[in-house]
């Protein structure tokens, strides 16, 4: 058995610090390499993508809600729970290891427990008969989602120690978004202030603020030195820091910007593709790539089809 000071000193070294006295620099165990290409089901028809802590991500499928989970650095991965039978659009996953899904065209919501696939609790979110529940994001306030079809957004309260509600509530959008023909509110992400929420509305290319208390919302300021301020077919949204990455669906792009605490200001600062995207809907981060999944709209879906997530350097600016 190693003494008490050496084992101290181990302990140490293990964690990449170097021991008192010894003068030694111990180097921290690198991270794994995380796979650049990640393969889904055949016939999956992923849209949404969530990654925790833990370079694992979740993928949802539009056929028929199946959530599948994937190792980013083995490739290895599995189907969670089963299938609802309506889609899993935009999701995210909070830091107890519950899942929040949007469920698209069926008007809902679900939380999942991602260690047994269990649904924890299903919320009715719109009241319209004509909706599409498209993304989500959770903020100190709770779980705030998109219809892409109503004016509105949905609200789930979360607890301080992580209480689900009972119910959704609704929070009616005004101020500058006018809601159009075809696909409008979309993706949904939380400023740099930890308070304002911003959404971009994918007919337009429009990025809006949104008062979360309110549903106020405000058509942000974006510049460009190439002229193009618009987010054409904007899709899911990812902030670190102060920057946006806007997914640019259909133009197989992410808008790169930089933006100010409240997202009101924005400045377009790189446009960036990959001969791999093939319509790529939403991002999420690990490590120092961005993944993607290729949703392959326009593609003839058979049983057969092939689908993936991509991973790219995340781009600086």
């Amino acid at each position: 058995m190693v003494g008490g000071g050496a084992a101290v000193a181990a302990a140490l070294a293990f964690a990449g610090i170097s021991a008192a006295g010894t003068g030694t620099e111990v180097p921290e165990t690198p991270a794994p390499a995380l796979l650049a290409d990640i393969a889904l089901p055949n016939g999956f028809q992923p849209e949404g993508i969530a990654i925790g802590a833990e370079p694992v991500a979740f993928f949802g499928s539009l056929a028929d809600g199946a959530i599948f989970k994937a190792d980013l650095v083995t490739g290895e991965g599995e189907v969670i729970g089963e299938a609802p039978g309506t889609p899993s659009v935009g999701m995210k996953l909070d830091d107890q290891g519950r899942l929040f899904v949007a469920g698209g065209r069926a008007g809902d919501a679900r939380v999942i427990d991602t260690a047994t696939g269990a649904v924890l609790e299903e919320y009715t979110l719109a009241t319209e008969a004509a909706s599409f529940v498209n993304d989500v994001v959770l903020t100190p306030a709770g779980a705030f989602f998109t219809d892409s079809t109503n004016p509105v957004l949905y609200h789930l309260p979360i607890g301080a120690d992580g209480a689900l509600p009972a119910a959704a509530e609704q929070i009616a959008l005004t101020g500058d978004i006018v809601y159009g023909e075809g696909i409008n509110a979309n993706g949904i992400a939380l400023a740099p202030d930890g308070e304002t929420l911003l959404i971009v509305q994918t007919g337009t290319g429009l990025l809006f603020t949104v008062d979360a208390a309110t549903g106020v919302t405000a058509q942000t300021a974006v510049e460009s030195a190439d002229g193009d301020t618009l987010l054409t077919n904007g899709d899911g949204l990812l902030v670190e820091g102060n920057t946006l990455f806007a997914v640019q669906n259909r133009l197989n792009t992410v808008a790169v910007l930089t933006i100010d605490e409240t997202g009101s200001q924005a400045e377009v600062v790189d446009r960036v593709t990959d001969a791999r995207f093939d319509v790529p809907t939403t991002v999420a981060a690990s490590g120092d790539l961005l993944y993607l999944p290729n949703a392959r709209f326009g593609t003839e879906v058979t049983p057969d089809t092939e689908y993936q997530a991509v991973g790219i350097t995340r781009p600086t600016g």
